[in-house]
C-alpha cells in the first residue's frame, strides 16, 4: 500500500464516521463528532515518527529501503554491474591473439593497457570509463527524483505531516543519495574485480610510479579509489537535490540534472574556457589515479575533495532554503 493510499483510506474512514454521528444526532440522540484524524504516517515511519532520538534514523531507514527497492534503482545498478564485464570481455577478445589493446596506440579508457598484465587494473579502468557519464547519470536520476518524485506522486505532503519536518526529510533524502553514490561505485568495482580475476592474471601490482606492491595492498588502494570516486559525486548529489526542490516533476528534475552534468563536462573540455575549469565539479574526477603512485600525489585529490565540499555546502544550503520555504501542495 502506498503512502497516498494509506492517507486516503484514513480520510475516508473519518468522513464515514462523521456522517454516521451526524445521522444519529438527527434521529434525536446527540453525540459529539470526533475530530478529523491526522493523515497516516508514511510506511516505515511509525506512529511516533518525528519524535524521539530514533526518529531521524527511522526516517533515513525508510527512505533507504524505498530507494533501493525501486525497479529504477535496481536497473541502474544492474547496468553499472554489466559494464565492467563488457569491458573485460572486449579486452580479452582483442588481446586473445597476442595483440595489444587499441593496437598499442593508447586508445580507450585509462589503465586499459595494464589490464592484461593484472586483472586488478580492470577495476581502475571500469571506474575511469563509467565516471564521465554512467555513474553521474545514475546519481543524477536518484538525486533529481528525491523531492520532485514525491511531489509528482502526491506523497510529499504526507511525508511532511508524519511529522518528519522539512529539514530532517531533506537530510534523509540527501544521505540516501550519498549511500547510493557509494553503492553504485562499489557495484562497478566489485563487478570489475570479479571479472578481472576470472579473465586475467593477478599478483603484484605495478603502480604508475613503477613501484611494485603486494596484491593485498593493491586491493586496499582499489577500495580507497572506489571511496574517492564516490566522494567525487557528492557535489553532483547536492546539485541534483537542489534541482529536485525546484519542480514537481521528477522526470524534469532528473533530465535537468543529467543535462547539467553533460553540459559542464563539455565546458570542461573547451580550452578557451580554461579559466573556469578548476571550479567545475567534474574537473578533478580522474584525480583518483594519483592514489596509484608511490608516494601518493595529494594536490589534485585535496582540490577535488575541497571542490565537492564547496558544491555540497552551496547547493545543499540552496536546497534547504528552497524546500523549507516552499508551498507544498502535492
Amino acid at each position: 500500500m502506498s503512502r497516498a493510499d494509506t492517507a486516503t483510506d484514513t480520510a475516508t474512514d473519518t468522513a464515514a464516521g462523521a456522517a454516521a454521528d451526524t445521522g444519529r444526532a438527527g434521529a434525536g440522540t446527540a453525540r459529539p463528532v470526533a475530530p478529523p484524524a491526522a493523515p497516516a504516517p508514511a510506511p516505515g515511519l511509525g506512529a511516533g515518527a518525528g519524535r524521539g532520538p530514533g526518529a531521524a534514523l527511522g526516517l533515513f531507514r525508510s527512505e533507504l529501503t524505498l530507494t533501493f527497492r525501486r525497479w529504477r534503482s535496481l536497473a541502474l545498478l544492474g547496468i553499472l554491474a554489466v559494464l565492467p564485464i563488457v569491458v573485460g570481455i572486449a579486452v580479452k577478445i582483442e588481446t586473445s591473439d597476442g595483440g595489444s589493446v587499441g593496437g598499442g596506440g593508447g586508445e580507450g579508457p585509462a589503465f586499459i593497457s595494464q589490464v592484461t598484465n593484472n586483472g586488478l587494473f580492470l577495476v581502475f579502468t571500469s571506474l575511469a570509463a563509467t565516471l564521465p557519464f554512467f555513474l553521474p547519470m545514475a546519481v543524477g536520476v536518484i538525486a533529481g527524483d528525491a523531492i520532485a518524485g514525491e511531489a509528482a506522486s502526491g506523497t510529499l505532503r504526507y511525508l511532511l505531516v508524519a511529522p518528519a519536518g522539512r529539514t530532517r526529510l531533506l537530510l534523509a533524502k540527501f544521505t540516501t543519495v550519498l549511500v547510493f553514490c557509494l553503492a553504485a561505485t562499489l557495484v562497478v568495482a566489485a563487478s570489475a574485480l570479479a571479472t578481472g580475476a576470472l579473465l586475467f592474471p593477478t599478483g603484484e601490482v605495478t603502480l604508475l610510479s613503477g613501484t611494485s606492491v603486494p596484491f593485498s595492498e593493491g586491493l586496499l588502494r582499489a577500495l580507497a579509489i572506489a571511496a574517492t570516486v564516490a566522494a567525487s559525486l557528492v557535489g553532483l548529489a547536492a546539485l541534483g537535490l537542489f534541482v529536485s526542490t525546484l519542480t514537481n516533476s521528477g522526470i524534469a528534475a532528473m533530465a535537468t540534472t543529467v543535462g547539467l552534468v553533460i553540459t559542464v563536462q563539455i565546458v570542461d573540455t573547451i580550452p578557451q574556457l580554461d579559466v573556469v575549469h578548476p571550479y567545475l565539479f567534474p574537473h578533478y574526477w580522474l584525480s583518483f589515479s594519483d592514489l596509484l603512485r608511490d608516494p601518493v600525489y595529494w594536490d589534485h585529490l585535496t582540490k577535488n575533495f575541497g571542490l565537492q565540499a564547496l558544491y555540497t555546502a552551496l547547493f545543499g544550503s540552496a536546497a534547504w532554503a528552497r524546500f523549507t520555504t516552499r508551498d507544498v501542495t502535492a
